[in-house]
């Protein structure tokens, strides 16, 4: 059986379970505590990340690896597109997705979920996010102008690698422009079997997950801080977020890989 090492609400494991799903391969799913990592989880992800997928004796982290490995291992439905310019449009997509989007509403979580910004600070932090996720989906707009999916004609790799960044941004308030060709597909994709078994997976962690604010301002917990999360988090004006978090040990940095 394969096993997926999950956190709900990671759009990253998100992407690989909705591949999956989507190809009808059966798999579990593991939660690790990311709080205190233990020696396999360690060996699964050595940066200490969801999602990680292990496969008999092999064990893969990173989601954009994880689901291009799925393709080729079940090809059966293929999800990526045929010719080498679309899967290179929906791979760029998932770029879009991976770092200029996830950055954002990940951001938008630290200020309204973890509190690491108040009054002004969050206000214009989260002002800014808003402008920013309006022209995000502005560019993905362009991209649905021709088509009714992301990957095409059909259902495919684009729709997996976009669909959890913008309902994730939908759920947290900033959706798409309603009439827009974003709205419509987002409609559909929740009505995706692959999509509702999403949403009962972090309907049945969200109450643990809600104990984390809690656990970070005791200091139980650390949320990682890196690339394109860390990189937004300054360039938005929160730099005294991170400050804060590293005199309270409340926030963490990449893990060397050994």
């Amino acid at each position: 059986m394969l096993i997926v090492i999950d956190v709900p609400l990671s759009p990253y494991a998100q992407k690989v379970k909705l591949a999956l799903l989507e190809k009808g391969i059966p798999f579990e799913t593991r939660i690790p505590d990311l709080s205190q990592p233990d020696a396999d989880f360690r060996k699964q992800s050595p940066r200490l990340e969801v999602p990680a997928l292990i496969d008999g004796e092999a064990t893969l982290f990173d989601s954009s690896i994880i689901v291009e490995y799925i393709d080729e291992r079940w090809p059966e439905p293929r999800l990526l597109p045929a010719t080498p310019l679309e899967r290179a449009r929906v791979r760029t997509l998932e770029e879009i997705c991976d770092t200029a989007y996830d950055a954002i509403t990940w951001g938008v979580s630290e200020v309204t979920v973890f509190r690491r910004a108040e009054g002004e600070l969050a206000t214009r932090m989260l002002e800014l996010a808003r402008s920013q996720i309006a022209g995000l989906n502005r560019r993905l707009e362009r991209d649905l102008a021709s088509r009714e999916w992301f990957n095409g004609e059909r259902f495919g790799f684009g729709d997996v690698v976009v669909y959890p960044f913008v309902n994730g941004a939908a759920s947290l308030g900033y959706k798409p422009e309603p009439g827009s060709r974003l709205e419509a597909w987002l409609k559909t994709m929740r009505k995706r079997p692959s999509a509702d078994r999403l949403k009962t997976d972090i309907t049945s962690t969200l109450g643990e997950f809600m104990k984390r604010p809690q656990e970070i301002a005791e200091g139980r917990h650390k949320r990682e801080y890196r690339d394109h999360r860390l990189d937004w988090i300054v360039r938005s004006g929160g730099l005294s977020i991170i400050t804060s978090g590293i005199e309270r040990a409340t926030i963490r940095f990449s893990e060397e890989i050994d």
